[in-house]
C-alpha cells in the first residue's frame, strides 16, 4: 500500500482534484480566525466543485461564521460534516475540503473517485454516484487506517486515491 500511496501522491498534481496548497493556506486562516467567512467558503467550494460554489452565496454572512466556528466546538466527524453539510453549496465532498483544510491529519477531501478507490482496493463495497456524512465517516475509517499504515498524512491518503482512480478507472466517472 506504500507504493501506491506514495507513486499516486506524487501523480496528484496531474488531476484535477483540489490543490492542497490552497487548502492549506485556507485552513492557516480558519485556525487563526477561527472561522471561515462566506468569501473563503466560496473560495473553497469554487476550488473543490465550480458546480456548487455559487450556491455558497445565498447563505447570510453571519451564518457562515457561525457553523464553521461551531465545528471548531464539536467533538466527532460525523457531527462536524453534518454542521457543514447544513449550508448551501455544501454536500459532502465539499464539506470534506473544509475539515481537509481546518486538519489535514484527520481528514481526507472525499469524493466517488476515492469511494471508488477504496471499493476497488476491498476496503468498501459497491460503488456510489453520492454519498452523505455518514459515508464519508465510513470513508475515514480505511483512509485513516491507510494513513497509519503507511505514515502518511490523512489527507495525503485522499489525494492518492482521488489519483489511483483517475488513472485506473475505465469509461465515464458516472
Amino acid at each position: 500500500m506504500n507504493e501506491l500511496v506514495d507513486t499516486y501522491l506524487d501523480a496528484y498534481e496531474q488531476t484535477q482534484g483540489v490543490l492542497p496548497e490552497r487548502l492549506e493556506e485556507i485552513g492557516a486562516a480558519y485556525r487563526e480566525q477561527g472561522h471561515l467567512t462566506r468569501d473563503q467558503l466560496h473560495e473553497l467550494a469554487y476550488e473543490n466543485s465550480t458546480r456548487s460554489a455559487y450556491h455558497v452565496e445565498s447563505n447570510p454572512p453571519e451564518r457562515c461564521r457561525e457553523v464553521t466556528a461551531n465545528v471548531l466546538a464539536v467533538d466527532g466527524d460525523f457531527s462536524k460534516i453534518q454542521l457543514l453539510t447544513g449550508l448551501s453549496g455544501f454536500k459532502a465532498p465539499t464539506a470534506s475540503a473544509v475539515l481537509t483544510a481546518l486538519d489535514p491529519d484527520r481528514h481526507a477531501v472525499v469524493d466517488t473517485r476515492v469511494w471508488a478507490s477504496l471499493d476497488r482496493l476491498g476496503y468498501l463495497d459497491g460503488r456510489r454516484e453520492s454519498f452523505d456524512a455518514a459515508d464519508y465517516v465510513t470513508m475515514l475509517e480505511p483512509i485513516r487506517e491507510i494513513a497509519t499504515e503507511t505514515d502518511h498524512a490523512v489527507a495525503e491518503v485522499g489525494y492518492a486515491l482521488f489519483a489511483y482512480d483517475d488513472d485506473v478507472r475505465e469509461g465515464t466517472l458516472h
